[in-house]
């Protein structure tokens, strides 16, 4: 018997039934015509935020990060070949002192082991601080190594020698430091310095030991510390 005949059967013996219901047993049964493929399951549905990119796609971001990556990498390569590339070849313009034509002094106060070396031959601030090579222009933290080192240059026949200070900025932003990246915790200035309209490299008068603002390409002996 079809479901209306059932459901024309309940209304003539007065028990009816909903055909609502009789379909929805029916179709509680009901299975898709394509099969539970085309169907997702709970299991198959992604949550959100959890999907993943293409693999192609993932793929071309890499290359791409490693080739912006490599090309930085290149590039600071290249700066560091060409900085050491410039430092050689003002190794090879300047000649090294020999030994016999400097004067070399022990330790000085606070620094037992440091060695002096005053090299006679006048060069420019920053040729004076390339031949010292593996030292500084020397820096000084006390009136006793001031001394020291101002009797050693006074035994070359010119006024100045370079020492190892140096100066930043104008006006009241203006700073002093030494090449060695010690403190400036001692200075020893002749009358009337640091001047503003002076240079940016401290030169040491010979006699007095006093202290002055020189331009940096004027050429004096000098002084590095070992």
């Amino acid at each position: 018997m079809s479901l209306w005949e059932e459901a024309s059967e309940g209304l003539r013996l007065g028990t009816t039934q909903d055909p609502g219901t009789l379909l929805g047993t029916e179709t509680s049964n009901f299975e898709s015509p394509l099969g539970d493929d085309t169907l997702p399951q709970d299991r198959d549905i992604p949550e959100r935020g959890a999907m993943e990119a293409p693999k192609e796609g993932l793929t071309l971001l890499e290359g791409e990060e490693e080739g912006d990556s490599g090309s930085e990498d290149a590039r600071e390569e290249e700066g560091l070949v060409k900085s050491v590339s410039a430092l050689e070849e003002v190794d090879k313009d300047i000649q090294c002192p020999k030994e016999e034509d400097t004067i070399t002094l022990g330790g000085i106060p606070g620094c037992k082991t440091c060695r002096l070396t005053l090299v006679p031959t006048a060069m420019e601030y920053n040729q004076a601080q390339y031949t010292c090579y593996r030292g500084f222009l020397v820096s000084i933290h006390s009136f006793t190594s001031n001394y020291r080192i101002q009797r050693l240059a006074r035994s070359v026949n010119q006024g100045q020698i370079w020492i190892g200070g140096a100066a930043r900025g104008s006006g009241s932003c203006r700073s002093f430091y030494w090449l060695d990246g010690s403190a400036w915790n001692f200075w020893f200035w002749a009358h009337g310095e640091p001047s503003a309209s002076g240079g940016n490299c401290v030169s040491m008068y010979t006699q007095g030991g006093r202290w002055r603002l020189s331009q940096c390409d004027v050429v004096l002996p000098f002084v590095c510390s070992h």
